[in-house]
């Protein structure tokens, strides 16, 4: 019996380049969820697709040489395989070229302005190209774009825009009112303390300066602000239409959850809900902004060769494999960090080890000792009690994880299943029963309980690993059972055969294989890019694009050995980092040293956000004496280096270092 309808989905990849490993995390992420509803019993209908219009995409269509439709029909191919590639099972692939969509944008536009919400006007102010987004002076951080730091430059033009300010209140209201609706808290508080409690300025909703965009019919050359036109994809493709909406809409709209990153929150959570509100509509039920998976602490970049792409990990350690790193390593708040090592332990530990072992195991002793058939005898010992009181557990530890869209945990729930199993594969030891004529029943329960145990456990990973649930069950010969069956203990049919030859799930790696086939992906992207920037730069060499300077600073005094070595510095690791409220250049960073956190103050606002300095390795002055800084106590200091220009550098260990390592 169905539970009724489930609308999930995912912010609609930017068709600016091939998506990382940290965009694909929330196809995946959705995918687990959808995949766990429709297990719950609900009829999910998963959107997802790409965002294909703005002035970026229209640069790098010149740039390259090409049209724009022909630049993103090539982007939106890369991102639909690598979905496709790692089992997602979207409902929907919207893309905002699409005819209907951009119909439908033009209607929309059109009863917005009917209504009196959008207007004609003049646009001056600071426009930030990568963010597609509008500011004034005031919103600047240190004369920078304050969601993602890089340069703006001044724009005039004509522009239609949207009264924002009409609609706060409201918004303010039902943020209050349904505390469910921005997850996590910090979001939330972050929306209200920022944007909406200081008051919303009317929104530039058109452009003239670029043609790539949905045109405004009634005012031919105006085209749609991107936000606008991406955003309403929830509702057009399910059949939204102003002039009378169809039955699909009918029956998913609102959407339950809409999945995204933390760094588009805003646009979800104030711009959406308001286009919404002047449209008569009923808001989503969630937003959950997610955090960002980030390389080994550090944002990625081809110039460094540290990009991590979904297909280069599915070629080394197979799709289930890249769906569980990412599902298991991203906490539920904060962000989450990836290296290839990090993938490497992962692998061998959890899967091979944990799971894929257990598996190999239970089925090779059941061939060993009973020639493949599983049967229950029914000897029970008091051990176990304790083995079906895990198993039969998880389920509803499952859905409590998941219902908080909590899937790291949830997942981690599941794979307690399967070391509680191989726990009890070392109380029971099979291989001594099989030794005693008087222990063949024993054993024979021992191997169904071990069975049993397994399936429920493969059951409930499916969400999360479904290619590896199915050669699970496969092996075992039988079938993945409904969660409403997961809290009963004994439904393997006994009798059954295994499989002859047990297939082993995750093989395990040695570094050493695979470490040289990462150093070959990362070369590869480093030549990419050095002759992507010699091409821009008109066929000059990728060095002499931007010649690193040489800079000659005053010598200070020298100072003896003694001295130097009264110094003490060490790695520190950043696990939490805020604005310092009564700077514009401070950050305050807290920083794991050892055993120690210590609390320290730098003035490089300018070049890192506080998002951007969680999870980093950082070298730290430990033993400074205490000061305050803008009223905020410092205890330490992070190294930097600095250029001509005053752009700073945090200086890092070259190579993964563990917190408080000594620096010498």
């Amino acid at each position: 019996m169905s539970k009724g309808k489930y609308y999930i989905t995912t912010a609609i990849a930017y068709t600016s380049g091939k998506p990382h490993i940290g965009n694909t995390y929330e196809i995946i992420l959705a995918d687990a969820i959808a995949r766990y509803k429709r297990a719950e019993g609900y009829d999910v209908w998963f959107q997802t697709g790409t965002d294909e219009h703005g002035q970026k995409i229209q640069e790098k269509a010149e740039a390259a040489g090409v049209t724009p439709k022909a630049f993103v029909d090539e982007v939106a191919g890369t991102v639909k395989n690598i979905w496709d590639l790692v089992d997602s099972s979207y409902d929907s692939f919207v893309r905002t070229t699409d005819d209907d969509h951009e119909a439908c944008v033009k209607k929309i536009f059109k009863k917005l302005y009917d209504k009196g919400d959008i207007y004609k006007g003049a646009y001056e102010g600071m426009y930030c190209t990568p963010c597609e987004s509008f500011w004034t002076e005031s919103q600047l951080v240190d004369g920078k774009c304050p969601d993602c730091g890089r340069d703006v430059k001044p724009a005039k033009e004509e522009a239609y825009f949207f009264k924002m300010s009409k609609y706060a209140d409201q918004l303010i209201e039902h943020i209050n009112t349904h505390p469910e609706f921005i997850q996590p808290v910090s979001r939330k508080n972050e929306m209200m303390n920022n944007f909406l409690l200081p008051g919303l300025q009317d929104l530039c909703v058109s452009r003239t300066s670029f043609t790539w965009g949905v045109q405004v019919d009634f005012d031919p050359k105006h085209v749609v602000y991107v936000w606008l036109d991406a955003l309403t994809n929830y509702i057009t493709k399910i059949g939204y239409d102003p002039d009378g909406s169809n039955e699909m809409f009918a029956k998913n709209w609102p959407a339950d959850l809409h999945l995204i990153g933390k760094d588009i929150v805003r646009f979800h959570t104030i711009y959406w809900p308001i286009f919404l509100m002047a449209l008569d509509l009923p808001l989503p039920k969630q937003v959950f902004g997610h955090p960002w998976l980030l390389q080994g602490g550090d944002k990625m970049s081809k110039s460094k060769g540290n990009v991590i792409y979904a297909d280069d990990m599915v070629d080394l350690f197979g799709v289930d494999a890249t769906r569980y790193f990412v599902l298991h390593e991203m906490p539920f708040e904060n962000d989450g960090v990836i290296t290839w090592d990090l993938v490497i332990e992962r692998f061998n530990s959890d899967l091979a080890n944990i799971l894929g072992n257990l598996v190999n195991r239970t089925v090779s002793m059941s061939n060993k000792y009973f020639g493949g058939v599983v049967r229950s005898t029914e000897i029970a010992d008091e051990i176990d009690a304790d083995l079906k009181a895990v198993v039969t557990g998880a389920r509803d530890k499952v859905q409590d994880k998941m219902n908080k869209l909590r899937v790291a945990d949830a997942i981690s729930e599941v794979f307690a299943v399967f070391r509680r199993c191989n726990k009890y594969i070392d109380e029971t030891m099979p291989w001594a029963l099989a030794k005693d004529e008087a222990q063949q029943d024993r054993l024979a329960e021992v191997l169904y309980n071990l069975t049993e145990a397994i399936t429920i456990g493969a059951s409930l990973l499916h969400s999360f690993l479904p290619g590896t649930a199915e050669k699970i069950v496969a092996q075992l010969n039988t079938e993945l059972r409904g969660l409403e069956d997961l809290d009963k203990f004994g439904l393997y049919e006994s009798g059954k055969k295994v499989t002859d030859t047990p297939e082993i799930l995750f093989a395990r790696l040695k570094a050493e294989d695979v470490l040289p086939k990462v150093e070959a992906i990362q070369a590869a992207q480093k030549a990419e890019y050095e002759a992507e920037m010699a091409r821009l730069n008109g066929g000059a060499p990728a060095e002499a694009i931007e010649e690193a300077p040489v800079i000659d600073i005053e010598a200070k005094e020298e100072i003896s050995y003694e001295d130097f070595m009264k110094m003490q510095f060490q790695v520190g690791e950043i696990i939490a980092c805020e604005a310092v409220p009564k700077s514009k250049k401070l950050l305050c960073s807290q920083v794991k040293i050892g055993s120690q956190v210590k609390q320290i103050v730098s003035g490089i606002r300018k070049d890192y956000t506080p998002e951007e300095m969680v999870g980093k390795k950082v070298m730290v002055l430990v033993n400074l004496k205490p000061a305050k800084l803008a009223g905020v106590m410092s205890e330490g200091m992070l190294l930097c280096a600095e250029d001509a220009d005053g752009n700073l550098a945090l200086m890092t260990p070259e190579k993964p270092m563990p917190s408080g390592a000594e620096i010498a």
